[in-house]
């Protein structure tokens, strides 16, 4: 894509200004309103290019770091003042332009909201288009850092008492579960729910990340016996705690590791107000497990994953498969070439999850299946593919083939994501514990 010449020059005079801003030749007062206006006045598709712009213009000069440098690699190192005086004199040097005017930004009113919005910004541009903005994103993150560390966060319970603004908020926001109507919330709040919310001292009027919990008897297998009419008796025995939505508010605060602050708090609030609360669990959805998994390998497009098409036998046996196959031409009156086929025709429907034929032939393949897909599958990195799954095991969590569960979620949406599939992640003690003496650590410095 070429840009046009008007935008061209909007982008030009947004890298100066910013420049003026990390110069000090503007001041942050009057500098920052003026570059998000003008920023806001830029077009989306045009974004890309005014963050590759300023990592291009905006940087360290070799020249500007070269004498500090050397200074570096000829002290010595066994004089620590020394060493330590150059290797401060250096990180000064190395600080870019771009990060130097975008601390400024939280000195003005609203400038750490509209930084949340730039990151999300970066990180959508960094996804979708072919520019490497990495650096760019992680100096954003490296700000949020050490602007969101537990000094300047503060948690905060929402209850049936709380204000009608914060408890619209909450509805707006929720992305797992999401709610139809105000109403719903009443089925969120309660004497056996709870919900807390993080917050930043800038921004006392938005959560930046929230979590929800039902306290329960035992392991909770499905969000129907949560949120449904399933809900269990108000009196009854109450020794889990299940976290069954956690929701990040600004997009900008992505791999922040808020969600893991905000657990470890929840878990102390909870433990000190309902001491026979001893196990702590997920009720988790599996986004993307149907459309950009078991559906790509039934269509034989398996190449990335370590499950293909050829090994689906091991889930559903030849005899399984004749009975998929004669059930759906019972249900549908049609007759399908081959398995893949009726497979892929039956789960794309939302009417198979009410059918006792397809449902008692799909439970033990589709959660063998499910179990497969968080614990084998990995990106590039070797973390689990599916994200909640790397989120809850790489904070320590564990699961079984056991806490995966059939028709957990049958809403329409959790059959598009999951084949109606959950998971419970449990929180054992000793990663508790661990976690406690890491947070508390922080918390005091």
């Amino acid at each position: 894509m070429r840009l046009s010449r008007s935008s061209a020059r909007q982008i030009d005079a947004l890298v100066r200004l910013l420049d003026r801003i990390g110069r000090k030749k503007e001041t942050a007062s009057v500098g920052v309103p003026r570059f998000r206006t003008r920023y806001s006045e830029l077009p989306q598709d045009d974004r890309p290019y005014f963050f590759d712009a300023i990592l291009r213009q905006m940087e360290v000069a070799k020249p500007d770091i070269e004498d500090a440098l050397a200074e570096v690699l000829e002290s010595d190192a066994e004089d620590p003042i020394a060493w330590s005086r150059h290797l401060t004199q250096l990180r000064r040097r190395l600080e870019s332009p771009r990060l130097r005017a975008f601390r400024y930004f939280l000195s003005t009113s609203g400038g750490l909201p509209f930084l949340l919005d730039l990151r999300a910004d970066v990180l959508t541009a960094h996804r979708n288009s072919e520019l490497d903005l990495g650096p760019l994103d992680e100096e954003i993150a490296h700000l949020f850092t050490s602007w969101f560390q537990a000094g300047f966060l503060f948690l905060q319970e929402l209850t049936e008492d709380s204000s009608f603004r914060q408890i619209r908020f909450l509805k707006e926001h929720d992305m797992v579960h999401p709610m139809a109507s105000l109403e719903e919330m009443g089925s969120r709040l309660g004497e056996d729910r709870r919900l807390f919310a993080l917050y930043h001292r800038t921004m006392p009027e938005e959560p930046v990340v929230f979590i929800e919990a039902a306290l329960t008897q035992g392991l909770v297998g499905s969000i129907q016996k949560i949120l449904g009419a399933e809900r269990p008796p108000p009196k009854s025995v109450r020794d889990t705690a299940i976290f069954y939505s956690i929701n990040n508010t600004q997009l900008g605060l992505e791999g922040l590791g808020l969600g893991k602050a905000l657990i470890f708090q929840v878990v102390e609030l909870i433990r000190k107000d309902h001491p026979e609360v001893k196990v702590f669990s997920t009720l988790s959805p599996i986004p993307g497990f149907w459309e950009h998994y078991l559906l790509r390998i039934l269509r034989g497009d398996d190449a990335t994953f370590a499950m293909k098409r050829a090994r689906l036998p091991e889930f559903f046996p030849r005899r399984r498969q004749l009975e998929l196959l004669e059930a759906h031409r019972a249900c549908t009156g049609q007759t399908a070439t081959d398995f893949h086929t009726a497979l892929i025709e039956i789960l794309s429907s939302e009417e198979w999850i009410d059918e006792p034929r397809y449902t008692s032939l799909l439970e033990k393949p589709l959660t063998s299946l499910s179990y497969f897909y968080i614990t084998k599958e990995e990106n590039r990195r070797g973390k689990p593919l599916n994200p909640v799954a790397a989120f809850h095991l790489g904070n320590g969590a564990r699961v079984s083939r056991a806490n995966v569960n059939f028709a957990a979620n049958p809403s329409p949406r959790g059959l598009r994501e999951s084949c109606g599939m959950m998971v419970n992640y449990v929180y054992s003690d000793t990663w508790l514990q661990q976690l406690g003496r890491t947070m508390q650590s922080l918390l005091k410095w």
